[in-house]
């Protein structure tokens, strides 16, 4: 087998990841066709590249040999897709604004405000439960920006080079559940009121299985997870099968309550990413009015934000490049 740099970019994610599981959904791939093509590379470069175990996968000094002289190739090449790609959407008039988002009930608004100023921008979207994987697209240069949210405790892998600009540095998330159920009758839930319960959970959101484990196992608790999408799960927690974490700009419902946690056990950073800042500044102010919009329709979120006496955060921060 002659060795691509498809090959080198599956050894720099599966050195990135840490385990050939998530390399594999970051790739897109399935993991036993990843663990194929892992022998394949070894057998043609002559030894193992990393060790296997229940911690992940590590590379072994081979592999570090190998992935550390893989990078800059990978990055390079990036750089000339990225490059002949937007000079080709320039010359044929194409998208001029490339948006990928993790899931936000801003994203609506934001479109909305691109489409309408003047000149008006044509966005186009692209959505992704991970984040990582929006920020590799857009170092990548197939997407312009990306919005995306980081969890607490469990940091994104931000490519080298991009321009970030944090829109809120410390959003809260609440917890919904049924609105009949005991602890909604409370002003802020207590974990220990959801010790018995199970929580639903989409663990192929970055970092939210195991920011989800972390808290609940700090709170004492040794919790109960299930997998699902958060449209299962809201019409589960709905008739008290499950509860599950929620963005406190969520939607509200007759039959759910949407709640802080006591003590905000759970947050998130929300990140506008881009590779340059001219391009991080072609959207940023539309997005932060789009945000806040919707957190004014909220009222939970709304309370909280009362409560605090911070209807508003400091202005966003400046650019900065990763």
């Amino acid at each position: 087998m002659e060795l691509e740099v498809r090959h080198l970019r599956m050894l720099c994610a599966i050195a990135d990841a840490g385990s050939l599981h998530k390399a594999a959904r970051e790739l897109g791939m399935a993991q036993p066709s990843l663990s194929t093509q892992l022998r394949r590379i070894e057998q043609t470069l002559g030894g193992r590249l990393f060790t296997r175990g229940r911690t992940g996968s590590r590379p072994t000094p081979l592999g570090h040999l190998v992935v550390s002289r893989a990078r800059p190739l990978v990055s390079e090449l990036a750089a000339i897709v990225a490059e002949t790609r937007a000079a080709a959407a320039r010359a044929a008039g194409g998208p001029r604004l490339r948006i990928g988002a993790t899931a936000s009930r801003a994203l609506p608004g934001w479109l909305r405000r691109l489409r309408s100023r003047v000149p008006p921008a044509e966005p186009t979207l692209q959505m992704d439960a991970s984040a990582n994987s929006l920020l590799r697209m857009v170092a990548e240069g197939r997407l312009d920006l990306a919005f995306v949210h980081e969890v607490e405790g469990s940091p994104l892998r931000i490519p080298a080079g991009l321009f970030l600009r944090v829109l809120v540095e410390r959003e809260p998330q609440f917890v919904t559940l049924a609105a009949d159920h005991p602890a909604a009758a409370r002003r802020e839930v207590r974990l220990a009121d959801l010790a018995r319960e199970r929580w639903m959970v989409d663990s192929t959101v970055d970092g939210e299985w195991d920011g989800l484990c972390r808290v609940l196992r700090d709170a004492g608790i040794e919790p109960d997870l299930l997998h699902g999408d958060y449209l299962t799960a809201y019409s589960l927690a709905a008739i008290g099968e499950v509860v599950t974490v929620s963005q406190p700009t969520a939607r509200p419902r007759p039959d759910l309550a949407i709640r802080p946690l006591e003590g905000d056990p759970i947050g998130v950073r929300l990140l506008l990413a881009a590779r340059t800042a001219t391009e991080l500044d072609n959207g940023s102010a539309e997005l932060e009015e789009a945000y806040w919009e919707v957190a004014r329709q909220a009222p939970a979120y709304q309370e909280w934000l009362g409560r605090r006496a911070a209807a508003r955060p400091a202005p966003a921060l400046r650019a900065v490049r990763a």
